[in-house]
């Protein structure tokens, strides 16, 4: 944690990229399970984290398929960024499982789709709307944020990149449990820039 903030970084896949990611003490590294982005991973990589926690992202996945992966990979958390709906969210945390749930946001209703998941979801993620499930490295509208009164935290993604630490240490919603990285921080799909990633934590963590 920086300044009480989560860091997870997104769409890791390559074993020295992996251990180098965790050298910097990140909280979470995620790994996407869904064939169609540019970062899948369809291998275990020769590295896998050893004190960070490991997040599955899934879109629309069968739940034994999650389950399964859960298992090969020792996953502690399911990030979850397709359709799913609560009840399907409360199955699987039912098996032990921590989940977060992705919500995409470009206006004000998208914020009260959370208000159906607040007893199923560990957190909630904040991303930006795009046509594709994920990882388009645009921004929204922070302000919307004002409109979340729920209960249960979330991560903030979409568009986060090195420079962006004075905006995001002026947010104050009293839920920003933490940030998520992921495109903004790569030279390319699935293998991230160490340096910008510890040039953002350094300017986290100035006050």
């Amino acid at each position: 944690m920086i300044n009480g903030k989560l860091i997870k970084v997104c769409g890791m896949r390559d074993a020295d990229n992996i251990e180098a990611l965790e050298e910097l003490n990140v909280d979470m590294i995620g790994f996407i399970f869904y064939p169609k982005s540019p970062r899948y991973v369809y291998e275990i990589p020769a590295y896998m984290p050893e004190h960070t926690k490991r997040a599955g992202v899934f879109v629309n996945e069968d739940k034994n398929t999650i389950e399964m992966y859960a298992d090969r990979f020792g996953l502690d958390y399911i990030q979850l960024h397709g359709n799913e709906s609560p009840e399907y969210c409360q199955s699987l945390r039912a098996t032990g499982l921590s989940i977060i749930k992705a919500f995409s946001i470009a206006q004000r209703k998208d914020i009260r789709e959370t208000e159906a998941y607040e007893a199923a979801c560990d957190y909630f993620l904040f991303d930006t709307k795009c046509e594709q499930h994920g990882g388009s490295g645009n921004q929204f509208d922070w302000s919307l944020l004002n409109f979340y009164h729920g209960q249960t935290p979330f991560l903030l993604s979409g568009g986060i990149n090195p420079y962006s630490a004075k905006a995001l240490k002026e947010l104050r919603h009293p839920r920003l449990a933490g940030f998520d990285l992921n495109s903004r921080f790569e030279f390319r799909p699935g293998e991230k820039d160490i340096e910008r990633i510890k040039y953002f934590l350094s300017e986290l963590k100035k006050q």
